[in-house]
């Protein structure tokens, strides 16, 4: 399969309390969540005139998508998964949820659980429940509406005092200024704005219009694995490095809106 080849599935829906856990592992077969869930499976690969075994890595990795009410989460993530957009989405209550599968290189599969969180949750108890074993966020404004943006940093403020990495770092989060297709002047850039406020890139989107999506979630899961990475190295010094991924990893500035 070609490097960057995806394919999806999703359950949605609103969740109680008694199944939010059953989210993390029923895309997996670990039972005890962790920070980023892990499995190895032997795959037979044929070349030319010979057979060998390889190593397949499939990692589960949790993702926040938070914003204020309407600013188009839900949007964004039908996009990302199915590739579609509507205009008749109901809002979400509590917690929505969506699986997205990634073949990332040759011998790596990444699967994103996406947690479309409500927009009223942030004054609730429950997004400490909601964001634990996190280990990404997109966090989202509407470009349309000023109080949104103004909202950003609270988001941000949520994830950093409720969810941080093994090593105690915020998880990484991408700030997306979405429903772009609305406005005809040019954003300003928010660049030193994310730098002051610990988001690792931004992207102008539009769910409507396919707008720099699926760039925005390639930009967060390369910060992603560059986490997995270093952690992996840190339990394992003497472990190898997966090919194909090193340099994409070490190397999220390519990504366009990324940041170093």
């Amino acid at each position: 399969m070609a490097a960057g080849h995806s394919t999806t599935t999703s359950s949605s829906g609103s969740i109680t309390h008694k199944h939010l856990f059953l989210a993390l592992i029923s895309t997996s077969t670990v039972t005890t969540p962790t920070t980023a869930q892990r499995q190895t499976v032997k795959m037979l690969h044929s070349c030319p005139g010979e057979t060998e075994w390889r190593m397949l890595q499939e990692l589960l990795f949790k993702v926040l998508v938070v914003g204020d009410l309407g600013v188009g989460k839900t949007s964004v993530i039908k996009r990302y998964v199915h590739q579609i957009f509507s205009q008749h989405y109901r809002t979400t209550i509590g917690v929505d949820f969506a699986l997205k599968v990634l073949q990332w290189d040759s011998d790596t599969v990444i699967r994103l659980q996406l947690w479309d969180i409500a927009g009223q949750e942030r004054y609730g108890n429950m997004t400490r429940v909601y964001y634990r074993e996190a280990v990404g966020a997109l966090v989202v404004f509407d470009v349309t509406r000023t109080s949104t943006f103004e909202a950003v940093l609270k988001w941000k403020d949520d994830l950093d005092s409720k969810v941080t990495l093994n090593h105690g770092r915020p998880v990484p989060a991408v700030l997306l200024a979405n429903k772009s297709d609305q406005i005809s002047c040019q954003l300003p850039k928010l660049d030193f704005f994310c730098r002051e406020n610990g988001f690792v890139g931004w992207f102008e989107t539009s769910a409507k219009e396919n707008r720099n999506i699926d760039e925005a979630a390639r930009c967060l899961v390369e910060h992603i694995m560059n986490n997995e990475e270093s952690s992996v190295s840190e339990r394992e010094p003497s472990s190898f490095l997966l090919s194909g991924y090193a340099s994409a990893a070490r190397s999220p500035e390519n990504c366009s809106s990324c940041l170093k």
